[in-house]
């Protein structure tokens, strides 16, 4: 081990003894099963948006057996507005298979948390070096900022090269005498000192020999190859009222959103205006003649998901006659209620239509 990797340990783990003050209600944890679901959540998800969510979850299921018995419905309706909702299925299918393969005792090593349905390295070394103090290495966002700092590294985080590059450091750099306290106290470091905006560079215990602070490229640091482009799609929800209940279904295509609830949908490839749209051939598909009266409608509404944006508006009507089109239930207000729907139609639900 060189001196530069020897002085980062060293002053990483001072660093985490007298100054580490990041609380979250999972750290120091050595449950599993309740470390594996802080995990999951936070998989593409800000702590401070997670914390209430595994709150909520552990008093709800205290421990896998009960997250194995949880219905679905219930289960995605917790889930609600966090987003990247296949987490929330491989929830319940890995928790049924412990439950039921393993006699309900979560694996207690590498290889085995692995294969578990939604884990990848990240969350298996996690697991492992947190619950269990095996000698893994967990590489996460925050991990890599702080090493192509501290290190100068140029090559791409998201090349295969990079990723070969920064893991082996990382093996390198863990301390193998309490990998967990180690791990955790480098993922707070990159939360708490070396952020992505505004790095605490004057103030950092690490500067002296941080090569990004010494060539001045700490914001040019770590570098990206692939540029994220998003598409645009275009999303007219009919929410059409018959004999006092609205049509719903549930989206079960592998797409966004899947197992979640929504209303009738139209999608397009480009804007259309609401007198276009409700003199189409998708309307006449639906209701065929039957008489159509409006109520409302929305103002346009967008959210932005990591690899395409949705924007559309909901369009509330009466409908005289019964759909026609298969595969949607009828409910009411307060069976509504209780299904989970994704977040670009709940923002629409919290607000009044023009």
């Amino acid at each position: 081990m060189s001196e530069k990797t020897k002085y980062f340990r060293i002053k990483l783990l001072e660093w985490n003894r007298l100054e580490n003050r990041r609380l979250m209600p999972w750290k120091g944890e050595r449950d599993p099963y309740k470390i594996w679901l802080s995990e999951i959540i936070l998989q593409q998800t800000r702590v401070e948006q997670g914390w209430d969510y595994y709150t909520r979850f552990i008093e709800a299921f205290p421990d896998i057996l009960h997250l194995s018995r949880a219905p679905e419905k219930k289960l995605f309706k917790l889930w609600e507005g966090l987003g990247y909702y296949n987490r929330c299925k491989n929830l319940l299918i890995t928790a049924k298979y412990i439950a039921g393969e393993l006699n309900g005792k979560f694996p207690d090593n590498y290889a085995d948390i692995l294969s578990l349905k939604g884990v990848g390295p990240y969350t298996a070394a996690a697991i492992a070096s947190f619950a269990y103090d095996q000698p893994y290495a967990v590489v996460d966002g925050n991990v890599f900022r702080v090493l192509a700092r501290y290190f100068g590294i140029s090559e791409a985080i998201d090349s295969t090269v990079g990723r070969k590059q920064f893991t082996r450091l990382a093996d390198e750099l863990l301390d193998p005498a309490d990998p967990g306290r180690y791990n955790q106290a480098l993922m707070d470091f990159g939360a708490g000192v070396c952020k992505p905006k505004q790095p605490a560079c004057t103030t950092c215990p690490l500067n002296k020999r941080c090569t990004g602070y010494r060539n001045n490229s700490v914001t040019e640091l770590p570098v990206k190859a692939k540029t994220l482009t998003r598409k645009t799609r275009w999303f007219y929800y009919i929410i059409a009222e018959h004999e006092g209940k609205i049509y719903i279904r549930k989206r079960t295509d592998s797409d966004i959103w899947e197992n979640l609830y929504e209303f009738i949908l139209i999608e397009k490839k480009k804007p259309l205006s609401i007198k276009k749209l409700l003199n189409g051939p998708e309307i006449s598909s639906l209701f065929g003649k039957a008489i159509l009266s409006i109520e409302s409608v929305s103002a346009m509404h967008s959210q932005q998901l990591t690899h395409q944006i949705i924007r559309g508006r909901f369009i509330r009507l009466k409908s005289a006659g019964g759909l026609l089109e298969k595969g949607f239930k009828m409910v009411n207000a307060k069976q509504l209620a209780r299904l989970p729907f994704p977040k670009f139609i709940n923002s629409y639900l919290g607000q009044p239509s023009e």
